[in-house]
């Protein structure tokens, strides 16, 4: 598959992921004014993330601007994508099982 496929598909994926992390943030906003919000980060360093947030819209920004920056070069695409893929899917997830276990 050609870089730009990728990509494309990567942006189609990162969509997804900010929709649904606004959706599973408003849902913590409830939980969290009921009183059950009692976490301080929702991944570990040691998931990839550097970013540390109870709401997932900042996981997201971070993989945006992960995006961002190895778009810009294409030579280190491949290497990139070996820690993004991972961030990504457990993103992903992690905000459909948030989704299932908070109906």
């Amino acid at each position: 598959m050609p870089h730009t496929q990728v990509i494309e598909q990567l942006k189609a994926s990162l969509q997804t992921a900010y929709r649904q992390a606004i959706d599973a943030d408003t849902r913590l906003d409830e939980l969290k004014k009921a009183g059950h919000v009692k976490f301080d980060t929702i991944f570990q360093e040691s998931e990839g993330f550097t970013t540390k947030s109870n709401r997932f819209t900042p996981y997201v920004q971070e993989l945006a601007i992960d995006m961002e920056s190895f778009t810009q070069d294409p030579e280190s695409l491949a290497a990139a994508l070996e820690s993004y893929i991972p961030k990504l899917g457990l993103l992903l997830q992690t905000m459909q099982a948030f989704k299932s276990n908070a109906k």
